[in-house]
C-alpha cells in the first residue's frame, strides 16, 4: 500500500496515526471484544468515548462552563436549518454576513424561517474579499449574526469579528482547531467534522447556554431543539457514535501535537509555503484578497487555462490526490487541513516548479 497527499476539502485527510489506532482497535476496543461500530451508544463505553471527546474539545479551545457542546447530524448543511429555527423564536430577523457559496447557501435556508438581513455582501466583487465591518447593515434588534469566517470553495477566510452585541453565529467546518479563537466571543459555533476533525457524519455545536432556552419545542421537531439535544447528551435518537469515536482520536492526536496553539503555527507555515510559490511565479495565480486568504483552502489558476487537465493528470500521477477546484468556479484547489503535513505541501510546491518548467 501506498499512500498519497490528499487534498481533498472534505472528506477530507485524517492523520495516519489515528487511521492506524482506530484499525488496531477496530475488532476489539480496549479488550471488549467489540468494535465501536457494534457497541450500544448508551452503555458505559461509549459514553466514555462521548465524555472523553467533550473533555478534550474542551480543553482544546479553552470552552467555559458557559456553554455546551452538542453533537449533531446532517452535516453543517442541515445546522443551516436547524439554527434559526432554534434561535429566532421571538425575534422578526436574523442578520447574516453574505462572504462566499456557503454563507450564501446558509443565507438562503434562513430566509424560510425569518426575515434576513444581509448585513454586508462581497458578491459585487465575486467574492473574493471581506466587507468593511465598519459599514453593515446591522439589526441590533435580530436573533444573531451569522458568519462563515473561511469560504472553502472560494478560499477566503478572516479571524476578526465585527463589533455588535448579537450573538455571532459562526460556521467554523474548515477552521476549527486549525488556529487559535476566543470561543466567549461567539454565541454558537457550529462545524461539520470532515474536514479538520473526522469524518463525515457528525456536526460540532458549541452553544451558550443561554441561547437554548430559544427553543421552541412545541414546534420544533424533538431531534431539532438544541435544547433537548443538550439535555439528552446528544442522545434523543442514536448518534454518529463511530464518527464521535474518531473525532475523540483526532482530538488526542492534536494534543499529542502542542494543541491549537502549535497547529496554527504549522497551518501558518504550510500556507506561506504555498501562496508563496503562487505569487512568486507568473504561471500560477490566485484571486483573493491577500489580506483573507485562506490557511486552509488555497485555489489557484494557470495562466494557460488549457493545461488543466493536464496538470490534475499529472498530479495525481506523483501521488497528489483531488486537487480540482470546486465544480462551480474550476481551476485548481489545495485543503490543507490539520492533518495535511508540511511535506504534503512540500511536495506539491516541487510538482508546480517542475510543472512549471515543463509548460510555461
Amino acid at each position: 500500500m501506498s499512500r498519497v497527499y490528499n487534498f481533498c476539502s472534505g472528506p477530507a485527510a485524517l492523520p495516519e496515526a489515528v487511521l492506524a489506532k482506530a484499525q488496531a482497535e477496530l475488532l476489539d476496543w480496549h479488550g471488549t471484544g467489540v468494535s465501536v461500530m457494534e457497541m450500544s451508544h448508551r452503555s458505559d463505553e461509549f459514553m466514555s468515548i462521548l465524555a472523553s471527546a467533550k473533555t478534550r474539545l474542551s480543553k482544546l479551545l479553552n470552552i467555559s462552563d458557559d456553554y455546551e457542546i452538542v453533537f449533531t447530524q446532517g452535516g453543517a448543511s442541515a445546522s443551516f436549518a436547524q439554527i434559526p429555527a432554534n434561535l429566532t423564536n421571538g425575534f422578526a430577523s436574523a442578520c447574516y454576513l453574505d462572504t462566499g457559496a456557503w454563507s450564501s447557501k446558509a443565507l438562503k435556508e434562513a430566509q424560510k424561517y425569518t426575515r434576513v438581513v444581509v448585513a454586508g455582501s462581497s458578491k459585487d466583487v465575486n467574492y473574493t474579499t471581506v466587507p468593511d465591518f465598519s459599514s453593515l447593515n446591522l439589526d441590533e434588534k435580530a436573533a444573531y449574526l451569522h458568519l462563515t469566517p473561511n469560504e472553502t470553495i472560494g478560499g477566503l477566510e478572516f479571524a476578526d469579528l465585527p463589533e455588535t452585541n448579537l450573538p455571532i453565529v459562526a460556521d467554523l467546518s474548515s477552521t476549527i482547531l486549525s488556529r487559535q479563537i476566543d470561543v466567549s466571543k461567539y454565541g454558537l459555533i457550529y462545524a461539520g467534522a470532515q474536514k479538520n476533525v473526522g469524518p463525515a457524519g457528525v456536526v460540532i455545536n458549541i452553544i451558550r447556554k443561554d441561547l437554548l432556552a430559544r427553543s421552541n419545542n412545541d414546534a420544533l421537531p424533538s431531534i431539532w431543539s438544541f435544547e433537548n439535544l443538550a439535555k439528552n447528551d446528544s442522545m434523543i435518537n442514536t448518534p454518529p457514535t463511530f464518527a464521535i469515536y474518531l473525532a475523540d482520536l483526532v482530538f488526542e492526536w492534536l494534543e499529542a501535537q502542542g494543541g491549537v496553539p502549535a497547529m496554527e503555527k504549522l497551518n501558518i507555515e504550510k500556507a506561506d509555503l504555498l501562496y508563496g510559490a503562487i505569487d512568486n511565479s507568473g504561471f500560477y495565480s490566485n484571486p483573493i484578497d491577500v489580506r483573507y486568504r485562506s490557511r486552509m483552502n488555497v485555489p489557484f489558476v494557470l495562466a494557460d487555462e488549457s493545461l488543466e487537465k493536464t496538470f490534475l493528470t499529472e498530479s495525481e500521477e506523483a501521488g497528489l490526490r483531488t486537487l480540482a477546484g470546486h465544480r462551480s468556479v474550476g481551476g485548481m484547489r489545495a485543503s490543507i487541513y490539520n492533518a495535511m503535513p508540511l511535506a504534503g505541501v512540500q511536495a506539491l510546491v516541487d510538482f508546480m516548479h517542475a510543472f512549471e518548467k515543463r509548460y510555461g
